[in-house]
């Protein structure tokens, strides 16, 4: 009976490994394997609204996407592309295989509207990135003076 048991246990365990290989999760070369660096927000000057930028990195052998962001401090997140001096609205921001996705002051950012507080610099945002194949990821934002220009980075 124990034999039984221990067959029946081990095959449960390795159908389990199997399911978990099959889910999305995980690392491996046909996976993304995100993380954030250099999160900062400036400042805000204005009292409804205020800019984030971060770094996200790919380790992993495929692509994914950024699909939203969202934050306990703004009522609404969204994302900006800037290209040739234009700024324009996205919907997402795909993150190559082993490549970065750059938010950064002058490019591609984050715009945190209609603030319920105006954050103060020495304090953190709290900031939840959801990507379209990924986990979502939680970041802590410091928050930096209105003129703070990262020298490494971005």
């Amino acid at each position: 009976m124990r034999r039984r048991a221990a067959a029946l246990t081990g095959g449960a365990l390795a159908g389990a490994l199997a399911l978990t290989g099959c889910s999305g999760s995980g690392t491996g070369p046909d996976k993304a394997e995100l993380s954030v660096g250099s999160p900062y927000m400036p400042q805000p000057v204005s009292a409804d609204m205020a800019a984030g930028f971060l770094t996200i990195t790919n380790k992993g052998g495929a692509g994914d996407e950024l699909t939203s962001v969202t934050s306990d401090v703004a009522g609404e997140v969204t994302m900006h592309g800037t290209a040739g001096g234009a700024m324009t609205e996205k919907s997402a921001f795909a993150i190559p295989a082993h490549g970065r996705l750059v938010f950064r002051s002058g490019g591609n950012h984050l715009m945190f509207e209609k603030l319920k507080h105006a954050p103060k610099q020495g304090q953190t945002v709290t900031v939840k990135l959801t990507f379209s194949r990924s986990g979502p990821l939680t970041v802590e934002m410091p928050v930096k003076s209105a003129t703070y220009n990262p020298s490494t980075g971005h």
